[in-house]
């Protein structure tokens, strides 16, 4: 496998990453998927997923995955087919999610995480931290081993939760801890469903009186947003890049709640990538973007890894 490279003039070639059994779903208006979908299926309710709700699977093992020098995660592996029961396929519109892969997005995020944290640009401790996405949470894992105060995993399928997420966790975490039973702190939670609803649980009842996250008010004034959110290979989909930015603007601690954000330029077929998404945070004008990391390894579309905070008045 060649090695990682920064290349300062990444290639502009797409390749595909998600295989649909459908049309991609539109209505972001940006010309891409224009036409209306027939029939769409409704996401699932959201509900929060308990540690006590793992299941696993027959026949499961943890990996170890070394990010760098010093750091050394383990990587769950979980069937699709025994789980949803669809083999060979990263995404099934309105059922599978791409959850129980992991996505070179993912390992790209952990090391920028590690680099900012080892370099004095990010501190974690005691924060308050948010994956989106998560499936395998290795990210969100990471945020715990540095000492966050609260870390919450989310992903559009409960069964990722209980089957991977919840699993990895324990293994990551008692690893680390040198304990033989399981134990996940009550600070450390997981949420399943569709951007568009997840805010009903992740954030508590808001008056008319709350502010909101743009107009840069304290951390002690907005207590229930987070201070760090992370998301890996979300921007996959053109038709859910709005209802995530939104979610992050609900979510985002101000003034000084940042957001990583790790993806492929482009994504052939569901018309995605992180340029779409800088689209949306340019047209709305309320977050400055800063490009962290660019990732060539020569056999996959080009990667990023960006960092979001909001513009200072």
């Amino acid at each position: 496998m060649a090695e990682n490279k920064i290349s300062a003039n990444p290639t502009k070639e797409t390749y595909p990453l998600f295989y649909l059994s459908d049309p991609p779903p539109s209505g972001l208006g940006f010309g891409f998927f224009d036409s209306p979908q027939k029939n769409p299926i409704p996401p699932p309710p959201p509900v929060e997923v308990f540690p006590s709700d793992e299941q696993l699977p027959t026949k499961s093992t943890a990996e170890p995955i070394s990010i760098n020098d010093t750091l050394v995660l383990l990587k769950g592996k979980v069937s699709t087919f025994d789980v949803f029961g669809v083999s060979n396929s990263d995404l099934v519109a309105g059922k599978y999610e791409g959850g129980l892969k992991l996505w070179e997005g993912s390992l790209d995020l952990v090391k920028t995480l590690s680099s900012d944290v080892r370099e004095g640009r990010l501190l974690l401790k005691g924060k308050r931290v948010l994956e989106l996405g998560c499936g395998h949470g290795l990210p969100g894992i990471f945020t715990c081993l540095e000492g966050a105060a609260a870390v919450h995993f989310q992903d559009f399928n409960s069964e990722v939760l209980r089957f991977l997420t919840i699993p990895n966790v324990e293994v990551n975490l008692s690893k680390e801890e040198d304990k033989k039973e399981k134990c996940i702190s009550p600070d450390v939670r997981f949420f399943s469903g569709d951007w568009s609803e997840i805010h009903q649980l992740l954030l508590p009842p808001r008056n008319d009186n709350h502010k909101k996250v743009t107009e840069c008010i304290s951390a002690e004034e907005d207590s229930d947003g987070y201070d760090v959110i992370l998301m890996a290979e979300t921007v996959y989909a053109l038709s859910s890049l709005q209802s995530l930015y939104e979610l992050i603007k609900k979510c985002m601690r101000g003034p000084s709640g940042v957001v990583y954000m790790a993806g492929k330029k482009h994504y052939f077929g569901v018309g995605g990538g992180t340029r779409q998404f800088l689209h949306i945070l340019d047209q709305d004008g309320t977050m400055a973007a800063c490009l962290l990391a660019e990732v060539t390894d020569g056999s996959s579309n080009v990667r990023e890894v960006w960092k979001f905070s909001l513009k200072q008045a």
